[in-house]
C-alpha cells in the first residue's frame, strides 16, 4: 500500500514537471509570446511571411474575394509583428487532402525561398494536422494557418484575466489534435515492463509521451473551463443587476477594425484604447452615456467579428459574447472605407444569427464617413446628418451610398474621429429609450 502511495506521488510530480515543459512546447508552437522577465532584452528578428490561398474554394467558403482575403491576412501578419515578403494563390475546387495545395505550387514556393528568405508560410484557411505536418516537411520552415495567426494576436492583446483564460482555452483546444510531432526530439516511453526504466516509484504500465501530453492538455482544458465558468457566473450576476436597475444597454457590434472603440469614445467621452489594427478590443468595455433625469445608457464595445474565425475561439469567448444577449439595442458599425463592406455585413449578420441575437433591434451606423465626403460638396450634410432621406438621396446621385434605403430604412453616417454625425446618433439613442423630448441640451 505504501508503495502505491509513493507511485501516485511520483506520478503527480512527474506530471507537474512534464506540464511545465509541455507549456513551453505548447505555447511556442502557436504564440511566441512569453511572460515578461527581468532578463536583458534581446532584439528578435522580424519574421518574414509568405502567404498562400486558394482561389475559388476560399471565396465559396467565406464570400470574400481572395485578393481582399489575402490583404486581410497580411494585415493580421503585421498585427502579429511580422512582415509579408510574398504570396501565392492557386485555383482549386477544394484543398488537396494531404498538402492543401498541389505539388507544383509547393515546388514554386520552395524555390522562391532563396530569393525572398521567408521564415514562415501562412495559409488563409485552417489546415488539418496532417496538412500542416506535411507542409512543414516540404518547406523546411514554420507553417501557420489563419486560425493560429488569430490566436497569436489574441494572446498578444489579452490584457485581463478573463481574456487570458479564454485565449488559453482556445489555444489548447486548437493544439490538442496537433500534438503529434511536438515531442519528436523526446520520442520515448515512460515506464512499462522491460523498458529498462529502474527509477523507484515510476515502474508500472507504460505510457508514451504523446499520451502524457494529451492527458496534460485535457487536465488543463478542464481547469480553464472551470475558471471561465466562474467568470461567466460573475458576469451573469452583473447583467442581472443591470436589468434590475432598468438601465438600457446598447451593444456595438461589427467587423473588426470598423471603429467601434472610437465610436464608443466619441459617444461617451471616455478614454478608450483605440488602434488601427484588427482585434484591438477583446474584453467587453462598458461606458455610461449620462442622461439628465435618468440612469443613462450603458454603451458596450465587444470583440469584433471576422471571416474564418477559429471555432475554438468563438466557443472560448462565449462568455464575452453573452454580453450581447441582454442588450436592448445593437448598433451595427460598418466601415465606410472597406471595399468589401457587403461581405463584411453578411459575415456580421451570420455571426449574430449563430449567436441567436437576431431578435434584438438593430441600428446601422456607417463609420469613417469623412472618407466618403472629403471630395464632395456635401460635407455639411455629413456633419449635420439632419435629414437622413435627403442624405441618402444625395449619396445615390454621387454613387456613394453604401446601402440602399430599401435594405435599411434607417441609416446614420458618422465619423468617430472627426465627430461627424455624433450628435445625431446620440439623439437617436436618447429617442429610442426616453422619447422625443430629448435633445442635446437634455444631456448631463
Amino acid at each position: 500500500m505504501k508503495h502505491c502511495v509513493v507511485c501516485e506521488n511520483s506520478q503527480r510530480e512527474a506530471d507537474s514537471y512534464h506540464e511545465f515543459i509541455f507549456d513551453g512546447v505548447l505555447m511556442g508552437s502557436v504564440s511566441q509570446r512569453r511572460p515578461k522577465t527581468k532578463t536583458h532584452s534581446v532584439e528578435v528578428p522580424i519574421e518574414k511571411a509568405y502567404l498562400v490561398a486558394l482561389e475559388g474554394w476560399s471565396e465559396s467558403e467565406s464570400g470574400m474575394p481572395v485578393e481582399h482575403s489575402l490583404r486581410e491576412l497580411g494585415r493580421l501578419v503585421r498585427t502579429a509583428g511580422g512582415t509579408v515578403v510574398g504570396r501565392a494563390t492557386q485555383r482549386r475546387p477544394k484543398p488537396h487532402p494531404a498538402h492543401y495545395i498541389g505539388k507544383g505550387k509547393i515546388e514554386e514556393i520552395v524555390e522562391s525561398r532563396s530569393i525572398l528568405d521567408y521564415t514562415m508560410v501562412v495559409f488563409d484557411d485552417e489546415l488539418s494536422p496532417t496538412q500542416q505536418l506535411n507542409l512543414e516537411k516540404a518547406f523546411g520552415v514554420k507553417v501557420l494557418d489563419r486560425s493560429a495567426l488569430i490566436l497569436d494576436i489574441f494572446a498578444q492583446r489579452a490584457r485581463t484575466k478573463e481574456a487570458s483564460l479564454q485565449v488559453e482555452l482556445a489555444q489548447h483546444e486548437y493544439l490538442k489534435p496537433r500534438l503529434r510531432g511536438q515531442w519528436q526530439h523526446l520520442s520515448r516511453t515512460v515506464g512499462g515492463p522491460g523498458s529498462g526504466n529502474t527509477a523507484i516509484g515510476t515502474r508500472g504500465p507504460g505510457e508514451t509521451q504523446l499520451e502524457t501530453d494529451r492527458r496534460l492538455i485535457d487536465r488543463r482544458i478542464s481547469r480553464l473551463r472551470k475558471a471561465i465558468a466562474s467568470v461567466r457566473k460573475h458576469r451573469m450576476l452583473q447583467r442581472e443587476r443591470r436589468l434590475r436597475e432598468g438601465i438600457p444597454v446598447v451593444a456595438l457590434v461589427g467587423y473588426t477594425n470598423a471603429g467601434k472603440s472610437s465610436l464608443l469614445k466619441s459617444l461617451a467621452g471616455a478614454e478608450v484604447f483605440t488602434a488601427d489594427a484588427p482585434f484591438a478590443t477583446l474584453d467587453p468595455l462598458t461606458r455610461r452615456l449620462e442622461v439628465r433625469g435618468h440612469g443613462g445608457i450603458l454603451l458596450t464595445d465587444t470583440v469584433g467579428f471576422m471571416q474564418k474565425l477559429p471555432p475554438q475561439l468563438v466557443s472560448a469567448f462565449q462568455t464575452t459574447l453573452e454580453e450581447l444577449s441582454t442588450a436592448s439595442l445593437l448598433v451595427h458599425v460598418i466601415d465606410a472605407e472597406s471595399h468589401v463592406f457587403e461581405t463584411q455585413i453578411s459575415i456580421v449578420n451570420d455571426t449574430l444569427t449563430s449567436l441567436a441575437l437576431t431578435e434584438i433591434p438593430m441600428l446601422t451606423v456607417v463609420n469613417k464617413a469623412d472618407l466618403l465626403f472629403e471630395k464632395s460638396e456635401y460635407e455639411s450634410l455629413a456633419r449635420d446628418n439632419t435629414d437622413v432621406l435627403m442624405l441618402n438621396a444625395e449619396l445615390d446621385k454621387l454613387g456613394l451610398n453604401l446601402i440602399s434605403s430599401n435594405e435599411n430604412n434607417e441609416l446614420i453616417y458618422v465619423s468617430a474621429t472627426e465627430r461627424w454625425g455624433i450628435n445625431q446618433l446620440r439623439n437617436r439613442l436618447l429617442y429610442e429609450f426616453f422619447g422625443s423630448n430629448y435633445t442635446n441640451t437634455d444631456q448631463a
